[in-house]
């Protein structure tokens, strides 16, 4: 161990405690990133770096139709007097704030390259110009007049809003995303005049409900447009709750090009999602074969969004095949909604569609406050003012004596005419240029004005109602300005259902249909051959492996496994491995208990009845669309009580054919077999000892057929001594059935 280092100074060392000095140190970057980055306030809806952008510009006098100033100048003085952070921070978020593919409403309003919808970045500030637009003059409206509250910039030196007067609702208009330490915020952009009229509603029933506000507010307005397909009730449960959110799709149509042929043009694309990524995602399923029903994309984009998808032939259905383009591209996109806002600039909180829109109508009504006692403070030192100009005009000669010739002509002013400190120095401060303006009538006039003024702001301040009425009128102002009938205002997202396609329809349009031939080994292993092949002889297994069985299917198939466990596994023929190699287990595709087996596999063709049986001889009739499993863990059908599954035979036909292993063999009519969905079924042949060895289902009147060792057919017509009753013993088989108790 070395001496203990000295600290510089003459300080003391003093020993903390690692977990302590942790946990405060973490805590207090937790809050710094929830309160002054990554929440916005519920009031004006900006963050920290927004609103010192928009009030940089502002101090540069950056007003709508003033000259454009570089973006490096405005950077400049945002970073040099209230965020010292990086300059490409605040340059990324000024960039943000005047792309109008971002934001639904722009704040800033970019000259030069802003960057674009394909995902492309701005140019560099030092080649960019910016000023504010009209909405941001809202936001800043009053803010010299006392309407909020300033505090210290991060130096001391100047102050800096805390949040500004907001005369916009900004917050759910521009919407805005951000992650903090342990928690985060997400809410789409939406319709300012339906804002408005959902909050003009809420001036006059304060505890209106979400379906009441829904009526005004139907859901987001995204910048790029396209189409929200939930359903009205679960956006209101989002709105109701500050969680949930939406499923945005593409807007498309179709555009005939003749003959019968069409095309699919994507007209609008999910907000935030870049078009240049979202083609080339296309391109690359395109070239992994993974959507069969179209053949090419192609970005026609000028100003406007225009992707053409052309269909693989004139018959594919339009509707299909954007389907399955919504299920694996981001033409379909989900947006989250998280309402997690400061609330009173101080608390984190997830608010509803209601709260959010009182936390802004609370804050207009402070601003009003705020902004109506600054004015009455200014007219009443004016009155005063007025006042001593009164008595100076009708006392000029002594006054300008009195001017002239004292010394200190303050307090002889104020000692002669009964004047406040402030009327005397208006006079003293009074040019003489002034003096041919001092006449009466315009002072008398301009004091009835400003007392009838002072009046109306005094009823205003003891007036609640007043209050309201004045926001009202605000409010209204503000949407006839961004009204539905203005270019800005006009709703672009639009509403609609996702189109009501078969699972199953769009599963398959997402796979290229294809002849395979399905092989499945006596250990389990399994592979697909392309094409259907029927001599099989040259297949390579591995050792001690062979053949079990192979069948003809197509990529679009689905396949089912019988266990010895009694269950139905599903299998999609699209994910087998190639015919190349030895193939795969099955178990890898499904979780099958080790001490389990696979007793069949065989393709789903829907509509058919299975007949499954147990080693126990028991057994039972069930529909093939009843077995079909959609999970790794299967369907539970054959109850086994300990005894094992042995058969899955189709049921066609009218007579069930059962042999023992005692080689006992029974025919009975299969009407005598319940259908059943799972169960442990009745029992089908009667044992002492052994079990069941196979099943099948024929039609008596075609005889009972069956495969020998030698591979010859055999069949019997005359069938009398064998047909009894389901669940009795059965007799020895006619001459020539195979020793090993199969029908083959």
């Amino acid at each position: 161990m070395g001496e203990r280092p000295i600290p510089p100074g003459g300080g003391t060392i003093e020993p903390v405690g690692l977990k302590a000095a942790l946990e405060e140190r973490y805590l207090a970057y937790a809050l710094s990133t929830i309160m002054h980055r990554a929440l916005p306030d519920a009031r004006d809806g900006l963050k920290p770096v927004h609103r010192r952008i928009l009030y940089g510009m502002r101090l540069l006098r950056l007003d709508p139709g003033t000259p454009f100033k570089k973006s490096a100048k405005i950077v400049g003085d945002v970073m040099g007097t209230f965020h010292p952070h990086g300059d490409q921070a605040i340059y990324d978020a000024l960039v943000r704030l005047a792309q109008d593919f971002s934001q639904r409403y722009p704040l800033v309003d970019g000259q030069g390259n802003f960057g674009n919808i394909d995902g492309d970045n701005a140019a560099a500030h030092r080649y960019t110009e910016a000023r504010m637009t009209e909405v941001a003059r809202l936001m800043l409206d009053g803010i010299d007049e006392d309407a909020v509250a300033f505090r210290p910039n991060y130096d001391g030196q100047s102050e800096e809003p805390a949040v500004l007067p907001g005369a916009f609702p900004n917050l759910l208009a521009n919407g805005s995303t951000g992650i903090a330490v342990g928690m985060a915020t997400s809410i789409p952009p939406h319709n300012a005049a339906e804002l408005i009229d959902a909050a003009l509603h809420l001036i006059d029933h304060r505890d209106a409900t979400t379906d009441q506000l829904m009526a005004f507010v139907k859901g987001p307005d995204f910048p790029t447009g396209g189409v929200i397909i939930d359903p009205p009730s679960a956006i209101a449960d989002a709105y109701a709750t500050g969680r949930g959110g939406f499923r945005l799709r593409a807007r498309w149509h179709k555009e005939d090009t003749g003959r019968g042929s069409y095309v699919v043009v994507v007209t609008e694309i999910p907000y935030s999602v870049p078009k240049s990524r979202l083609v080339e995602k296309i391109a690359d399923l395109l070239n992994e074969k993974k959507l069969p029903l179209l053949a090419d994309v192609r970005d026609e984009s000028a100003e406007d969004v225009r992707l053409v998808l052309e269909p693989r032939a004139r018959t594919v259905d339009a509707e299909l095949m954007m389907e399955s383009l919504f299920k694996l591209t981001e033409l379909e996109i989900r947006f989250p909604l998280n309402m997690n806002v400061l609330v009173g600039g101080q608390v984190p909180k997830i608010v509803s569609l209601g709260e959010a829109l009182l936390e802004w109508l609370d804050h207009r009504r402070d601003v009003l406050q705020r902004r109506s006692r600054h004015r009455l403070a200014e007219i009443e030192h004016r009155l005063e003012v007025l006042g001593g100009y009164l008595i100076a005009y009708l006392n000029l000669d002594e006054v300008i004596r009195i001017i002239r010739e004292e010394d200190e002509p303050k307090p002889v002013l104020m000692a002669t005419f009964a004047l406040s400190d402030v009327q005397a120095e208006a006079i003293l401060n009074m040019r003489l240029r002034s003096l041919r303006k001092l006449e009466e009538f315009e002072i008398r006039k301009e004091h009835d004005r400003l007392s009838a003024e002072k009046d109306g702001l005094v009823a205003l301040l003891g007036s609640d109602a007043r209050q309201w009425q004045a926001i009202a009128g605000q409010l209204a102002e503000v949407r006839r300005q961004f009204g539905p009938d203005t270019a800005v205002g006009r709703r672009r997202t639009g509403f609609g259902e996702a189109a009501a396609h078969d699972a199953d329809a769009v599963s398959e349009a997402l796979v290229e249909r294809e002849p395979i031939t399905v092989v499945v080994s006596q250990k389990g292993w399994i592979r697909a051959l392309k094409g259907h092949v029927a001599d099989l002889g040259n297949l390579a297994f591995k050792a001690d492996d062979g053949l079990k069985h192979a069948f003809f299917a197509e990529t679009t198939s689905k396949l089912l496994v019988f266990a010895t466990n009694g269950r139905f596994y599903t299998l999609d023929a699209a994910k087998l491995p190639g015919g190349r190699g030895h193939g795969e287990p099955i178990r890898l595709s499904i979780d099958l208990e080790q001490e389990a087996d696979i007793v069949d596999v065989f393709p789903y063709q829907g509509g058919r009845r299975l007949l499954v049986a147990a080693k126990e001889g028991r057994g039972f009739v069930v529909s093939e669309d009843e077995v079909l499993g959609t999970t790794r863990k299967g369907k539970q059908v054959l109850g086994v009580d300990g005894q094992e599954a042995c058969a899955v035979v189709p049921a066609q036909g009218d007579t069930v054919a059962v042999i023992g292993e005692n080689r006992r063999l029974l025919l009975f009519p299969l009407l005598q077999v319940p259908e059943m969905v799972r169960g442990r079924g009745v029992r089908l042949q009667r044992y002492k000892d052994g079990a069941m060895s196979d099943v099948k289902v024929f039609t008596l009147a075609d005889g009972l057929t069956w495969v020998d060792t030698s591979g010859r057919t055999w069949t019997v017509t005359e069938l009398t001594e064998w047909l009894a009753e389901r669940a009795t013993a059965g007799r020895l088989p006619p001459k020539g059935f195979p020793r090993n108790n199969r029908f083959g």
